[in-house]
């Protein structure tokens, strides 16, 4: 983030720099033009001016448009009440460490910690069975016990009272 705030000034000083650039380039080459009688050169070569000033405008056209489409844009979440959030990504302090106390004050077994991480990865009841090689109404069981200890109705709360409470990174 500071590479971006010390960057900024930078390129503001590059595009006052450019535009005064090209701005004296541009009255150099009127004065040269006057100076070689710019009617005649008109008169005898307008099709390749037009062509050049149109091709000037485009290539500016091309260059801003390139930089406004390629800019970042922080990312925007809309949750189910149709607000809008701004995704920042935060640093991590450090690893990751369960708050055991919360964990004994809720009674919270480690295998019912195990399968609220796996919950939090995504995997179904199925899935989360597999893995653990046990069968899917042992998941159900330990599911529904740690849904009762935490409060939670459904498997997105768990995972949220969870997330909140330091039980899961």
């Amino acid at each position: 983030m500071s590479l971006t705030r010390e960057s900024a000034p930078s390129s503001r000083w590059r595009v006052v720099r450019n535009i005064l650039l090209y701005g004296g380039c541009s009255g150099l080459l009127i004065a040269v033009l006057n100076l070689t009688e710019y009617r005649f050169l008109v008169v005898e070569h307008s099709v390749e001016i037009y062509v050049a000033l149109v091709a000037a405008l485009f290539a500016g056209l091309g260059i801003w448009l390139g930089l406004t489409i390629t800019r970042k844009r922080p990312e925007v979440i809309v949750n189910a009440k149709e607000t809008i959030i701004k995704e920042v990504p935060a640093q991590a302090a450090g690893p990751f460490v369960v708050d055991e106390t919360r964990v004994s004050q809720l009674g919270i077994t480690a295998r019912e910690l195990e399968i609220l991480g796996l919950i939090a990865s995504g995997l179904s009841n199925r899935e989360i069975a597999e893995r653990l090689f046990v069968s899917e109404n042992t998941v159900k069981t330990h599911s529904s016990r740690l849904f009762d200890k935490l409060g939670a109705k459904r498997r997105t709360q768990a995972v949220q009272i969870g997330k909140t409470s330091r039980l899961i990174p």
